[in-house]
């Protein structure tokens, strides 16, 4: 029975799953925003809600505490200077989850996992940005096609030519 069992197991052992977390919470402190199976975000939240309310004492000995947790300077960096003091006055509740619907591929409940006071137009001008660069790559990629089309149309000319006249 699992009685008073706390933790989600995700069909994994310890070690992956402490990376799988990890993972997550790099993934989140950095972007803001993620979008993973509802499970995965119901759990991240335990975790980046206990970071951010460790990052607001603002000592030695829970910066070091967070690096034994989380093994990325940069990550702790982030929960040290950006999230503790934003969420300084706020007693909890730093997450949000947004329920997205089935995956296609195995049917599995999704959801957005993002701060409460993330900025969707941040994150459009992040999609804006890929779209450029991919609408850009998209014309560069047709550009080169055509020119290979002229070229294979040009030879094509040049050999009727060369038959006719032999």
């Amino acid at each position: 029975m699992r009685h008073n069992a706390r933790v989600k197991h995700f069909g994994r052992k310890q070690g992956p799953r402490t990376a799988l977390l990890r993972g997550l919470v790099n993934s989140l402190v950095e972007h803001g925003r993620i979008k993973t199976t509802l499970a995965k975000a119901k759990e991240l939240r335990r975790h980046v809600e206990k970071a951010i309310t460790l990052g607001k004492k603002q000592d030695l000995a829970t910066r070091r505490l967070l690096l034994s947790r989380y093994p990325n300077e940069a990550v702790v960096a982030t929960i040290m200077s950006d999230l503790a003091p934003r969420f300084m006055e706020r007693a909890g509740g730093y997450t949000r989850i947004l329920k997205l619907g089935m995956r296609p591929g195995d049917r599995a409940e999704m959801a957005y996992i993002q701060f409460v006071d993330f900025k969707a137009k941040e994150a459009a001008k992040v999609d804006e940005k890929a779209e450029a660069k991919a609408k850009k790559l998209v014309t560069k990629r047709a550009a080169l096609k055509a020119k290979a089309v002229r070229k294979s149309a040009k030879a094509a000319r040049r050999t009727q030519r060369l038959n006719r006249k032999s």
